[in-house]
């Protein structure tokens, strides 16, 4: 294929941007810039230039090392269309030893999804990370922003060429679907000017249909001319872009530009916009800068809630026609009760801190109304429940939150107000059973005489009920069920009360109930309690009682507002007792207040069933000796019981761990993991208590080649008997993860003289067909070098040369 170039754009120093494009206003310039893939699947685009410059500082012999750099697509039909991230700000910079370095890709993904940044090591030939990179020396710190990509290097501390690499990831949806490779060059320069400094808002957020405004300054410690210029994914837009006046703002110590941009609801996404603003000095010898990431959240403006009405057992919401036409629909939040709440600047969606509840999705821009009918089941009379709604984007962002709307039912069936242990005789386990009667029933409609019917089902979620009693007339509302006991059962039990008209038949089943289930868990020193009901009102703490060893009365422990609290500093081998209480209430008046409801006793033992903490572990590795080192330690505050340790290993990150040492001491935190045939692997440790508990894996480190140094061969060997340097040999911490190697050695007129597959090579400077002396000169080399990696065997290939000197 033949590809042409569309541009070339010259910059300062040697530098130049080539373009190739497809050109679809002219397929037939380019038509081989067009390529379609056969099938779904995750491809790379890469490339591969055969050197870097010479003398990088942080790239061993950067001169022979290929500079590598890729693109990752995923193309799925199920994903839609997508667009790489395109970096905006030029991947070649200069900055000043001793200053403070700033950079930022400036990558726009027109699609709106989620970008990520990291530091990865830079890669060499086969897209294989380059053995002795490090990224540069700093003073302090270089560090880089991974959700807006801002690099900090603090700061450069010698001079000289320095490269970084730089991996953008794109994501939606949780699901990483592409990445962009940025491999930068950086020029340090001894200076002794500062950079300039950019002052203006932070991250902000705008209404679709508003005009978002800010002024951005600069200036510049020397009073060094400034020029300041606007970049990123505002500015970029086919609608409405962003726009900065002046453009490019300068001037001598100081200078300022305005920000406009008239948002619209086409602009609206999940993703933040990231407006980039740089600063740059005359300064001499080197133009230093400044950047200034600003990011920026154009958000739906909130829909209108008219109302909210009681139908039966169902409330309708109504609200207007929302104002962007693109959404999707709209999502509809309850709650039992007033929350207050009024969204916060820039605050989208209703928080699952104001208690409400996502309840449904109504589709289509033109629904405007909802029934709730709690999916089937019904709303319980005596409850306030309380609505609000926003608008759903296509890319699921939402809008900020409507005003809040309530409504009550009638109270026109009996509604259960207690399901307790019966607390006048909590050892009897009998449950009270307590009901509020229909006030607002329709005599007319359902004349008297009346009766309620009382059923029973075992499990507190359980609706197979059964009928257990009935009770004649209204005013009779508690029942006694003398047919369980709370206290001897495994599980707790699920009521429901039916009214009935006498004359006209059955009327309709109050909401369910269930009594409190409570657990008692024992651990070593300690019991925790679980609870949990099933209830309509809404329980506000509960109280929690225990009987100690030898006495017979329950002391009041606490109260608690979630459904769980552990007991500690209990002796391990006695018996506690316990119960606990519910305090609650329904939310509309004509209710006894406060409800409470007992649950049944359960009594326990505290036994030691505590693991060991994860240790934190270490490895350190010794590459002339092909040894791994590992040390471990508890973390603080964990238990100390720990009788023994277990050592387990694998030699790939996708496989399973197998256990290699088992150390019977509890002082034994250290292993040597020796006679390996390579370095890498990934290790992990267990602690065992004296109880004979196991604790989970420690942190897992891995150990990948890249720990040694990569495979080197030195240039020169003498063979000449004085036992210094008689072999040409690796350099030995070189070989710490090499498998196998595949040399060729060929003399000035590339005859084969030597090959072997030894990693030691160990050629002791003769023909290996006749066992003949070589004379002195220089040897030519192939060596492909197969390197264990946590992925599998990789191979790169090395070419040189080796002078022989007898």
């Amino acid at each position: 294929s033949t590809i042409f170039r569309t541009e070339k754009i010259n910059y300062p120093n040697n530098i130049s941007r080539n373009v190739y494009r497809y050109l679809p206003e002219n397929p037939s310039y380019n038509p081989d810039a067009r390529h379609t893939y056969s099938s779904p699947g995750t491809y790379t685009i890469w490339l591969e230039d055969p050197n870097r410059n010479a003398g990088i500082q942080n790239i061993p012999n950067s001169v022979n090392i290929p500079l590598y750099i890729d693109t990752e697509i995923l193309i799925n039909p199920f994903l839609g269309y997508n667009s790489s991230p395109v970096l905006l700000n030029p991947p070649i910079d200069n900055g000043c030893v001793g200053q403070l370095y700033v950079h930022n890709p400036g990558a726009y993904d027109a699609d709106g999804d989620s970008l990520s940044y990291r530091f990865i090591t830079c890669r060499g030939g086969g897209g294989l990370p380059i053995p002795g990179y490090t990224l540069p020396p700093a003073t302090d710190s270089i560090v880089i922003n991974p959700i807006t990509g801002d690099v900090f290097w603090d700061a450069p501390t010698k001079q000289g060429e320095f490269n970084l690499a730089i991996l953008v990831e794109e994501w939606r949806n949780g699901v990483k679907i592409g990445s962009v490779t940025r491999d930068m060059q950086i020029n340090i320069i001894a200076c002794d000017h500062s950079p300039p400094v950019i002052v203006s808002i932070d991250d902000t957020c705008a209404l679709a249909g508003d005009t978002l405004k800010f002024t951005v300054n600069a200036y510049d410690p020397d009073s060094d001319g400034i020029t300041l210029t606007g970049t990123g994914g505002p500015f970029e837009l086919s609608n409405n872009p962003a726009y900065i006046y002046p453009d490019p703002a300068s001037g001598i110590g100081s200078t300022s530009t305005d920000f406009t941009w008239i948002t619209l609801c086409s602009h609206v996404r999940k993703q933040p916009y990231y407006a980039f603003f740089k600063a740059t000095d005359d300064g001499f010898p080197v133009n230093l800068v400044d950047i200034k990431t600003i990011g920026i959240r154009v958000i739906g403006p909130a829909p209108v809630l008219l109302s909210a009405e009681a139908l039966g057992n169902t409330i309708r919401i109504d609200w207007t026609q929302y104002i962007c036409p693109q959404i999707s629909g709209y999502k509809v939040y309850r709650k039992n009760g007033t929350s207050g709440f009024v969204p916060g600047y820039c605050e989208t969606g209703v928080p699952a801190y104001t208690g409400y509840t996502h309840i449904a999705i109504v589709t289509g821009h033109e629904n405007i109304a909802f029934i709730d009918d709690n999916k089937g089941a019904g709303l319980v009379p005596g409850i306030q429940y309380c609505y609000m709604i926003t608008a759903i984007f296509p890319d699921g962002s939402e809008s900020q939150a409507s005003s809040e709307k309530c409504a009550f039912l009638k109270k026109d069936l009996p509604i259960i107000t207690n399901v307790s242990n019966d607390s006048s005789n909590l050892e009897s386990g009998r449950v009270y059973l307590a009901w509020s009667k229909p006030t607002e029933l329709d005599t007319i409609q359902y004349p008297g005489p009346y009766k309620y019917i009382i059923e029973r089902a075992t499990g507190i979620s359980n609706t197979g009920f059964a009928e257990i009693a009935v009770m004649n007339g209204l005013n009779d509302t508690v029942y006694f069920d003398n047919g369980v006991n709370l206290n001897t059962s495994d599980s707790g039990y699920n009521y429901r009360i039916g009214l009935e008209s006498q004359n006209i038949g059955f009327i309709g089943y109050s909401r369910n109930a269930s009594s409190l289930e409570l657990n008692a868990l024992p651990s070593d020193q300690a019991i925790t309690l679980q609870w949990s009901a099933n209830v309509s009102w809404n329980n506000k703490k509960f109280i929690i009682f225990r009987k100690n060893p030898g006495s017979s009365s329950y002391d009041s422990l606490t109260s608690v507002n979630g459904n769980e609290f552990t007991d500690n500093g209990l002796i391990n081998g006695q018996e506690y007792c316990y119960f606990i209480y519910s305090y609650g209430s329904y939310d509309s008046p004509g209710f006894f207040h406060p409800l409470l409801n007992f649950s049944p006793i359960r009594c326990s033992v505290p036994v030691d069933n505590v693991p060991p903490c994860p240790q934190q572990l270490q490895v350190t590795t010794e590459c002339d000796k092909t040894e791994n080192l590992l040390s471990w330690s508890n973390p603080p505050g964990c238990p100390i019981d720990i009788a023994k340790y277990e050592v387990y290993f694998k030699s790939e990150e996708s496989e399973d761990f197998l256990l290699i040492a088992v150390l019977n001491s509890p002082f034994d935190t250290t292993f040597l993991h020796q006679n390996l045939k390579s370095v890498t692997g990934c290790y992990a440790v267990k602690a065992i208590d004296d109880n004979g508990n196991t604790g989970d894996f420690s942190n897992v480190v891995c150990i990948d080649y890249t720990a040694c140094p990569g495979y080197e061969l030195p240039n020169v060997f003498t063979p000449n008997n004085d036992h210094i340097n008689d072999f040409f040999t690796p350099i030995p911490e070189t070989v710490a993860s090499v498998e196998k190697i595949e040399i060729k050695i060929f003399n000035r007129w590339g005859n084969l003289v030597f090959e072997t597959i030894d990693p030691w090579i160990n050629w002791d400077g003769k023909n290996q067909k006749n066992n003949v002396d070589c004379a002195e000169g220089v040897y030519f080399y192939v060596c492909d070098v197969y390197i264990i990696t946590l992925q599998g065997i990789k191979k790169f290939t090395l070419q040189g040369s080796i002078t022989l000197i007898r």
